[in-house]
């Protein structure tokens, strides 16, 4: 039985092909079609998805999906923290 493999966005999941030629060169595509997104077709939006498609399969992409991961969390953690206490400073909660 083959694994189902998606690349999950936020709270959405985009199912992926089960070849790993098949991902690989679909993340490709997406990274060069994210460089020419000054096009009108293309967007910049497309380089991100394209390393998160190749992290599945290249340990290097996988790494850096990790640490953006992690980066992101804890900005998002410190942020609340300090809307939270500043919140509490003006007596709002």
């Amino acid at each position: 039985m083959t694994r189902k493999h998606s690349a999950r966005l936020g709270k959405y999941r985009i199912p992926l092909p089960g070849s790993a030629i098949l991902r690989i060169t679909i993340g490709v595509l997406l990274v060069l079609g994210g460089c020419l997104g000054f096009l009108p077709v293309l967007g910049f939006w497309m380089a991100p998805l394209g390393l998160v498609v190749l992290s599945i399969d290249l340990p290097f992409a996988r790494r850096w999906r990790r640490r953006a991961e992690v980066w992101w969390g804890n900005r998002r953690q410190a942020r609340r923290r300090h809307k939270s206490r500043h919140n509490k400073k003006r007596g709002r909660e």
